[in-house]
């Protein structure tokens, strides 16, 4: 319903109708015949009729008295501008021959009386707050180094829109490696609770640090399946003693050295200092009586996985923005910070890496790590390892640290234990016309039609119903043996990787697996058979163009699945977690469905 329009001021425009529907605001002018081409300057487009949505609006305020400025000739007495009282509507557009990034745009209203003009203001204010979804309170942790200060000037760039739209920001720029994931980790759930989200400025690195913070205690859930003959009877223990498991074994302390993230040197272009244990000081928490821990029987204050309302945010500063560029389609550090004030929502699947033993002969202790994008060994593990080495390169080191892994061509035994879907048998290679010598478990059928990721994706919604529906998630996740049975495949593997998302990247434009969803339950295992090195060139250059299929070699199989096991038996076996180096020879690792939110709405193109 609308009401019946008022005649305000547009500047730049002159006398506009102006309306308010249920979704949004309605301008008309007046005298369409004296605009000027300066409305297209307003709108970045070429119509007279808008609607200005009320999803689209990030802030509104009231302005000083000041000139609004239009084309007046005739309908003003020839004047230039004229002295109103004024209020400003913030919203977004898009560019025109682009639908993304977005844009911040604004609206300047005028009248000649202040109170018609505060009461238009408190009005589409109290529209804009029933959107209801927006965050109010944000804990930003800012990485200094990354990009060669690139996250310090984004942060600068972006946060007087936060203030403009009145979200309150606990900064924290963080001071060594640790640093944020010993702040969330040491916060009390009725601390956590005081925040909305948790927004990372900087690369994928840092995201993944937050992520293992938020998740290290709180995410109580049995570990992945393992196949029978494993030999870990305790990988479906219950979500108590895991939790002990975890938390003994996952939190470095000063005595076991740096066992998250290995290979750090304080004095690094894209790098923090070593990980310390010390606790953060200084956490200005909007909750004065709030204790360690939740009393007992306080459910209300406790903090669980997945939720519907706390949500992890990226301002893209890192070297490949992966995680940003699957779920927006854009690097544009303005971009993601309009989707976060707006509050838009995606959910995102989370490997569940657990490693059972850091080499053959170590002992069996489980430890847990989180990833959000990739998880990865062989040729994936060398490169984060090699690059190291050549951090003084800056974002250059990951091309030559590749070039140089790539010259060694090295290839490693072991076997993979994978959950069989009907995804299966479509997504393996061939064995008849193996040339390597590698027998692939399928025969191939024909490749079902590939649904890109997009906004508003139907395959995701379909899964998150599905998932919604389901009376309990965890005994479902505790089932997946009973229901699917496991297969085994094992040789000598160039690399092992598990894509969660995409991966896209501005050298992979549609990134390890151009269909991969952000909340549709599946892991897409990757596994690279060992072949000859003009063959493995020509399946990594097909990474580099948008429309080829790198994944449709002989010696590639690709398995949609929910989880796997994998077993080395070389000594230095290192993964690739989200760009973090995780040593591992035994590990099983699970798609965890939508288990955390994240402020995106998906790729628009």
């Amino acid at each position: 319903m609308q009401d019946g329009g008022e005649v305000l001021f547009l500047d730049g425009v002159g006398e506009v109708v102006i309306t308010v529907g249920r979704n949004g605001l309605s301008v008309q002018p007046l005298h369409p015949e004296l605009v000027s081409s300066s409305w297209s300057s307003i709108t970045l487009q070429p119509k007279l009729d808008i609607k200005i949505k009320f999803s689209d609006v990030y802030a509104i305020e009231m302005l000083d008295k000041g000139p609004i400025c239009g084309p007046w000739r005739t309908a003003i007495q020839g004047k230039k501008n004229i002295e109103m009282h004024r209020f400003v509507v913030h919203g977004i557009t898009r560019r025109r021959k682009h639908p993304s990034p977005w844009v911040p745009c604004e609206y300047i209203f005028g009248h000649k009386d202040l109170k018609i003009c505060k009461d238009w203001f408190e009005r589409l204010i109290l529209c804009i707050n029933n959107e209801g979804v927006r965050p109010k309170n944000l804990m930003v942790f800012v990485h200094p180094l990354c990009g060669k200060g690139r996250g310090v000037r984004n942060w600068e760039t972006v946060s007087p829109l936060f203030v403009r739209a009145k979200i309150k920001t606990k900064v924290i720029v963080t001071e060594r490696a640790g640093h944020a994931y010993d702040t969330l980790s040491s916060l009390s759930d009725i601390e956590l609770k005081a925040f909305d989200g948790v927004v990372a400025v900087g690369g994928d690195g840092l995201f993944n640090e937050i992520l293992n913070g938020i998740l290290s205690s709180r995410h109580k859930v049995s570990y992945p399946p393992t196949p029978e003959g494993f030999g870990y009877v305790g990988s479906n223990d219950n979500c108590e003693e895991q939790t002990r498991n975890w938390i003994n074994s996952s939190i470095p302390t000063p005595d076991s050295g740096n066992a998250m993230f290995p290979g750090n040197s304080s004095k690094c272009d894209d790098q923090e200092p070593h990980l310390s244990t010390s606790h953060p000081t200084g956490l200005e928490i909007p909750s004065s009586n709030s204790t360690k821990e939740p009393c007992i029987g306080d459910q209300d204050n406790l903090v669980a996985f997945p939720n519907d309302w706390f949500r992890l945010g990226i301002i893209p500063s890192g070297s490949t923005d992966a995680i940003v560029l699957s779920t927006t389609g854009e690097r544009d550090p303005v971009t993601s910070a309009l989707l976060i004030i707006l509050g838009r929502k995606v959910s995102l699947d989370i490997a569940q890496v657990v490693r059972w033993k850091s080499s053959p002969t170590a002992k069996v202790l489980p430890t847990v790590r989180y990833a959000a994008s990739f998880a990865g060994y062989g040729f994936y593990g060398e490169v984060i390892r090699e690059s190291e080495k050549y951090r003084w390169m800056g974002p250059a080191r990951y091309d030559f640290s590749g070039t140089m892994v790539f010259l060694k061509h090295r290839s490693y035994e072991a076997k993979v234990a994978f959950l069989e879907t009907p995804y299966t048998h479509s997504l393996t290679a061939s064995a008849e016309d193996d040339i390597t010598g590698a027998q692939p478990l399928q025969s191939r059928w024909k490749k079902p039609r590939k649904v890109i990721f997009r906004t508003n994706c139907s395959v995701c919604k379909e899964a998150s119903t599905s998932r919604q529906n389901s009376e309990d998630v965890s005994e479902n996740s505790r089932t997946l043996c009973e229901n699917q049975k496991w297969v085994w495949s094992e040789g000598r593997f160039l690399s092992v990787g598990a894509a969660i998302i995409s991966c896209r990247n501005e050298r992979a434009p549609d990134g390890l697996v151009a269909d991969a969803h952000l909340s549709d339950g599946f892991l897409h295992l990757l596994l690279i058979r060992d072949c000859p090195l003009p063959l493995y060139l020509w399946h990594l250059t097909q990474f580099t163009k948008k429309g080829l299929d790198p994944l449709s070699f002989k010696f590639v199989e690709h398995h949609k699945t929910p989880a796997f096991t994998f077993i080395s038996s070389h000594d230095e076996s290192v993964w690739n977690l989200d760009g973090e180096m995780f040593q591992a020879s035994e590990v099983s690792v699970q798609a965890c469905q939508g288990l955390v939110n994240l402020f995106a709405s998906g790729p628009e193109v």
